[in-house]
């Protein structure tokens, strides 16, 4: 499991079992991961929280991988393997 999909799992976890961070997750979600699990997000980095519900079902497409930059600079541990 990268980290990334480590963090996501702790996120929902999280969500799942305490309403307040859960509400401040969908308010301001790198506020509410900073806060609750201690991991800074770099600026460049931006994160959007929805709830699906039971009649929902969202598809989240990631980047083209030729339309992706690399950046040099890459978050430690955060986002890559």
């Amino acid at each position: 499991m990268t980290s990334g999909a480590l963090l996501q799992t702790q996120v929902v976890q999280k969500a799942w079992q305490d309403p307040s961070f859960k509400a401040k997750l969908l308010a301001d979600p790198k506020a509410a991961i900073q806060e609750a699990l201690g991991v800074v997000l770099p600026d460049h980095i931006k994160i959007k929280a929805v709830e699906e519900s039971t009649d929902e079902f969202y598809v989240v497409l990631p980047p083209q991988p030729e339309k992706v930059v690399m950046s040099k600079i890459k978050p430690a541990g955060i986002w890559g393997e």
